[in-house]
């Protein structure tokens, strides 16, 4: 077989890191011809050697370590929906056109937005606010966050924002380059542990009582902000969640159906946005996480 017949060959197969050592040993480079490492070694040997262990011959695949996609992971798929716990039973209409009636048709685009830097010296929530601190205005990351929102020219539908003062803050500044924009606050989206984090931590240790009572909370906002949208919305919507890093991340792995204990392998800046996509399908997509590439760097801050 020619040297680039071999190397065609194995760049289907293997990859390049198999190309490097398929090509060494047609040169020679291991210290003897071709045809004297010919008994000792077959390309398919190499081929072999190079691959996962989950690789085989026959299919050329790596196994799924996985379970598949929840369609109906917020419950809300329209075969699936239940009416005082029945099924719904068989009416005038054709069946086939009321579920497709009730099938959702808009896409729901679900903007987190993480708080500007606070006050970490604060005693309390309430001492906890957006001042300057040190070189870093507080206050410019969260102005810098709602011109970037403003400049994306979308057209929002609401913004819900945590109760906790360093997110109200900064939903008001963002507030002023959305006029007309509706403002809503909700306790459920106020930071806290929301799942005992896999690795674990040195640095920061909540108790279990900590984990069960936050965790019940933020999955609770969780059920509430992050599912599709509901059959009698008809355009896609752009709606803004102004909260904390915990709930952002926690959100971020139960949408994705990743798992939820991960979130703290994930790192956001102050005042970056995270963009999630829900389609009518039930499918989720991440279109950004963390963006924070609108402000200068001497303004980024991950506190």
């Amino acid at each position: 077989m020619s040297y680039r017949r071999t190397i065609k060959l194995v760049c289907g197969f293997a990859g390049g890191s198999a190309v490097l050592v398929a090509a060494a040993e047609s040169r020679g480079y291991f210290g003897d011809t071709q045809g004297e490492r010919a008994g000792q070694w077959s390309r398919f040997n190499i081929l072999q050697a190079a691959q996962p262990a989950t690789w085989s011959a026959g299919n050329h695949t790596v196994a799924s370590t996985r379970h598949a996609w929840d369609f109906n992971w917020d419950k809300r798929d329209s075969s699936t929906l239940l009416t005082n716990g029945k099924k719904k039973e068989n009416t005038s209409e054709d069946p086939s056109s009321e579920q497709e009636n009730g099938k959702p048709k808009a896409t729901r685009n679900i903007l987190l937005i993480r708080h500007s830097q606070y006050n970490l010296s604060g005693n309390g929530d309430h001492e906890r606010i957006l001042t300057p601190l040190g070189s870093v205005p507080c206050r410019e990351q969260a102005e810098l966050t709602g011109q970037r929102l403003a400049a994306l020219g979308l057209k929002y539908d609401i913004m819900v924002y945590s109760t906790m003062a360093r997110a109200t803050e900064t939903a008001n500044i963002i507030s002023k380059y959305l006029p007309g924009v509706e403002l809503v606050s909700c306790d459920l989206l106020r930071e806290g542990a929301p799942i005992e984090p896999v690795p674990p931590v040195n640095h920061w240790k909540p108790d279990a009582v900590q984990y069960h009572e936050d965790g019940a909370r933020i999955e609770a906002a969780f059920r509430r902000y992050i599912h599709r949208a509901d059959p009698k919305q008809k355009e896609d919507s752009y709606e803004i969640i102004v909260c904390h890093a915990n709930v952002i991340r926690y959100f971020v792995c139960r949408a994705l159906q990743f798992p939820p204990e991960g979130w703290l392998r994930m790192g956001l800046n102050n005042g970056s946005i995270t963009w999630l996509t829900v389609r009518p399908s039930g499918r989720v997509a991440l279109r950004t996480l963390g963006d924070s590439g609108f402000m200068p760097p001497d303004k980024l801050t991950r506190t």
